[in-house]
């Protein structure tokens, strides 16, 4: 049966990379709730999108990281804000979330500073607790590595006995063969355009994780035939998402599913979870 990834949570009805949006995809039926990791000055794996927090968190209306406003360049672009690696642990749990599209989702505002930054262990112990598994995304590791505060081995270090099932996911493909030496999860290659080399990334991973516009029949024969699962994003419910020619998004995640995708990344679990009941 295809798994259901609830993405940064039922990020659909709560403010991302949240615990309550974590704990809600759970109980929506989620099989596995994804944190995108960063880190924090002091060497901490916290889950936001973005180690750039203005967008997500109240970061703006405090007068006292307001000299913390800096630009940098990370993975060839420009971002200008505040930035994880620039916080203690201590500082960025002063701050709360907030919806990052308020146009698009005004529902999860109701929400806005309700919520702390979760840190990846405080992810971990909920999913224990739920009883789902996680599905960790590395961000920007060579910018963190450079900083000196690689991802990898503090991912390695937190998922040590964890009692979960874990998926490892990255755009960065030596992020993943990194990995591959020390965990025995799934690791899961990310890709957002272009061609793909099944046959290549199925030299160091377990699993593709495409855009949902890269996916066709052909792509997911392919990589099954590669021995790679197909975990397909992103699925969300507001119609300018939704694939043209689409009349809504059950309609389109039944036909990935009768395309023959392992897994599907979902803001709303719950849409996804009917639609493969049906």
């Amino acid at each position: 049966m295809p798994i259901v990834i609830a993405h940064r949570g039922a990020s659909g009805y709560r403010p991302e990379h949240t615990l309550a949006a974590y704990e809600l995809g759970a109980r929506q039926g989620a099989d596995y709730i994804e944190p995108d990791l960063v880190c924090t000055r002091d060497g901490e794996l916290v889950a936001r999108h973005e180690n750039e927090i203005s967008g997500t968190t109240d970061v703006a209306a405090h007068p006292e990281f307001a000299d913390r406003r800096t630009e940098k360049e990370i993975d060839g672009k420009r971002y200008e804000g505040w930035f994880t690696e620039d916080f203690t642990l201590a500082e960025l749990k002063t701050l709360r979330a907030r919806e990052r599209l308020p146009d698009v989702r005004p529902g999860n505002t109701a929400h806005d500073g309700e919520y702390e930054i979760p840190t990846f262990a405080e992810v971990i112990e909920l999913a224990e607790r739920l009883g789902v598994g996680i599905y960790p995304e590395t961000k920007h590791p060579a910018h963190h590595r450079a900083l000196g505060l690689a991802l990898e081995p503090r991912l390695v270090a937190a998922l040590r006995g964890t009692r979960v099932p874990v998926f490892i996911q990255s755009f960065d493909p030596a992020s993943l063969r990194e990995l591959a030496g020390e965990l025995d999860a799934p690791l899961v290659q990310l890709v957002s355009s272009g061609a793909v080399d099944v046959e290549a990334i199925a030299a160091y991973a377990q699993a593709l994780g495409p855009a949902k516009q890269l996916v066709d029949a052909a792509l997911v024969d392919g990589a099954h035939g590669a021995g790679l699962e197909v975990h397909a994003y992103t699925f969300r419910r507001e119609p300018q998402f939704v694939l043209d020619g689409v009349p809504d998004l059950e309609s389109e995640l039944r036909s990935f599913f009768a395309m023959g995708v392992d897994g599907v990344f979902t803001d709303h679990p719950d849409v996804a979870v009917r639609a493969r009941s049906a």
